[in-house]
């Protein structure tokens, strides 16, 4: 669902919604106030000179709510967007969209902290898996794992090279003793299927181990 508020605004016959709250002189919604809009949904907090602005709390009438800064009509700055389907998003806005350090539960009980650009995934972050108890915890570009990273479980760890939110090229596992390098690649043939057929999965990858070592810091 979108978490952009309506930006309709009521005239002074009421025909776009309901206003309860301080004005200007020129009469532009401006301070304190409530606003009802024709959609159903409610706006309580500060304006200036006709648009949302400062602390305010925007509830959808589908059951999702804002709470948090505004700027100029859009939500900007430090703020809470909690969405119909249980997830919640806590963090730094840029016009209404998440941008900068943010923490995102989702319903499935996993969950991200890290940061954001243009609403996705973006930056250095962590990854939480409710179900496994697993994390990834490294770089992410455009919503995706790329670049170095790590996958931490509850009794090994691996650390390499991600590309396209999968593990490629060298790394290596950490397990309590000992650490084994290797690389993720491409077998022959999953290179000869893909000539054949361009609908092959490019995301089929093998571990290939070559060397065991002590521990290292």
């Amino acid at each position: 669902m979108s978490d952009v508020g309506s930006d309709e605004f009521d005239d002074e016959r009421g025909k776009l919604g309901e206003y309860d709250g301080g004005r200007n002189e020129a009469g532009e919604r401006h301070g304190a106030g409530r606003a009802v809009l024709p959609n159903g949904d409610v706006y309580q907090g500060g304006y200036e000179s006709g648009k949302r602005h400062g602390q305010g709390t925007y509830s959808f009438k589908n059951g999702a709510r804002y709470v948090g800064d505004y700027h100029q009509n859009m939500k900007h700055g430090q703020g809470t967007f909690y969405y119909p389907d249980g997830s919640k998003y806590e963090g730094l806005w840029v016009e209404d969209l998440r941008q900068g350090h943010g923490f995102y539960t989702y319903p499935n009980g996993d969950a991200y902290k890290g940061e954001w650009l243009h609403h996705v995934r973006h930056g250095q972050g962590i990854y939480h898996y409710h179900k496994t108890g697993s994390k990834y915890k490294g770089s992410w570009v455009n919503g995706k794992k790329e670049s170095a990273g790590e996958y931490i479980h509850s009794d090994n760890r691996y650390s390499g090279n991600f590309v396209n939110n999968n593990p490629y090229g060298p790394g290596k596992y950490v397990f309590a003793g000992c650490e084994q390098h290797g690389e993720y690649r491409h077998t022959e043939q999953d290179r000869a299927e893909r000539e054949w057929d361009e609908s092959a999965s490019s995301a089929i990858l093998k571990w290939i181990p070559k060397c065991v070592s002590d521990l290292t810091l």
